[in-house]
């Protein structure tokens, strides 16, 4: 239990450090967020992206003031049920239009509080590093209270007008082997990644789910980053990991899924059981955490490039697949059901790949019975027809700066 005057000082002083942030570049995010009457905006995404951030640009851009409280903050260890009634008379007192508060959902009851605040009158906005705490109280005491945004380490464009660069091929590789993280982009620091991998499994994981073998943990972690845009199979794992069951280790997976480290493909097929039961692939969240982090002897870039594109497809969408059929296409957009695009990747369209790089993609395009596809390649430009379909052949740094 805190003291009325302990609270009032810890909000000050968070306040104050919360005002004096740096602006920073303008996140695309911004534009695309609202802070809606009688709803809470709950914006989720991985440690250190910028989250708090870009609560301090929506300040500044649209309100004059706001009450700050980040739920992290050692001062606020013992904070229990009670201070929330103290809480409140800190928000009362200073009568703010809007209330940020950030990794709230370590509390207990914290979507009651939230949903009072909320009948109060106050607009809320919500930042967290892991979907699946929010998720959980979001299905149940928040049902039909919110509406959810994720943001993501820097795309390309925010980039380069963050290192002041034009788009090109020199460009584009510093993306694929730096990534997105702001700070990171700002000291080249490669320790920055380190711990905050360890952070993660450490905070995010390993205290909020009891997980009594961190090492194996960083292993399976490493592991995967290692092994960015392969099937993965949690059964094989089993193997090279000591978990003793594959329940576990698909249990593992959700975990460093949920704390955003990385993110896993299904295959496509109409057949649930299918799609379980399948390989999925696997790809990080930012490449800057797969250069720092990972075991690998060579520069990868052929899946640093799929893993680029999966990242700009995610920004957008979340109903991803692989598709696999005799011959194989590496993404498969569906929005609410309804087919978007197809697009396969390659880093260079060779004489020796070239019939396989298009074959796969022609195969997912008479399943779907479209007439259009997609190659990503890092600076090749080229269009192949056979018959009524057609294959738009465009370069990296091209893809990356589409809109969709």
């Amino acid at each position: 239990m805190l003291l009325q005057s302990q609270l009032s000082e810890v909000v000050d002083a968070q306040s104050a450090s919360f005002l004096n942030k740096n602006v920073g570049w303008q996140r695309e995010a911004l534009s695309k967020i609202s802070v809606p009457d009688n709803l809470a905006l709950i914006i989720t995404g991985i440690r250190r992206c910028g989250k708090s951030t870009l609560l301090f640009q929506l300040l500044k851009q649209r309100f004059n003031n706001a009450f700050y409280l980040h739920f992290e903050d050692p001062r606020l260890a013992g904070f229990e049920n009670e201070d929330f009634t103290r809480l409140s008379n800190e928000i009362a007192r200073r009568n703010p239009p809007v209330l940020f508060f950030d990794e709230i959902q370590i509390l207990e009851n914290w979507e009651l509080f939230v949903r009072q605040k909320l009948d109060e009158g106050y607009k809320v906005v919500i930042t967290g590093s892991n979907a699946s705490l929010l998720s959980q109280e979001l299905g149940t005491k928040l049902t039909g209270r919110h509406i959810s945004v994720e943001l993501f380490p820097f795309s390309f464009s925010e980039f380069l007008g963050l290192k002041k660069l034009i788009h090109s091929e020199k460009s584009v590789s510093e993306y694929l082997r730096k990534g997105g993280f702001p700070e990171y982009l700002k000291t080249d620091n490669g320790s920055l990644l380190n711990q905050l991998l360890e952070d993660i499994l450490y905070r995010d994981i390993a205290v909020r789910y009891a997980v009594r073998n961190v090492k194996t943990l960083k292993q399976l972690a490493v592991y995967l980053l290692s092994n960015i845009a392969k099937p993965v199979s949690a059964t094989n794992l089993t193997k090279l990991f000591e978990i003793k069951s594959t329940s576990a280790l698909l249990d593992y997976f959700a975990f460093l899924e949920n704390a955003y480290i990385v993110q896993f493909l299904p295959i496509f097929s109409y057949s649930l059981k299918k799609q379980i039961r399948n390989p999925r692939k696997v790809y990080s969240i930012d490449l800057g955490l797969f250069t720092e982090n990972s075991i690998v002897f060579s520069e990868e870039n052929g899946r640093r490039i799929e893993n680029a594109v999966y990242l700009h497809l995610r920004r957008r969408w979340k109903e991803l697949y692989y598709f696999q059929e005799k011959k194989e296409c590496d993404f498969v957009i569906f929005e609410r059901g309804k087919l978007q695009q197809l697009i396969q990747v390659c880093y260079e369209l060779t004489a020796d790949n070239l019939e396989r790089e298009t074959d796969g993609l022609y195969t997912a395009m008479e399943f779907f019975k479209i007439n259009y596809g997609t190659i990503v390649t890092f600076n090749q430009k080229d269009t192949f027809t056979k018959g009524d379909k057609k294959i738009e052949v465009i370069s990296l740094d091209d893809f990356l700066l589409r809109s969709f």
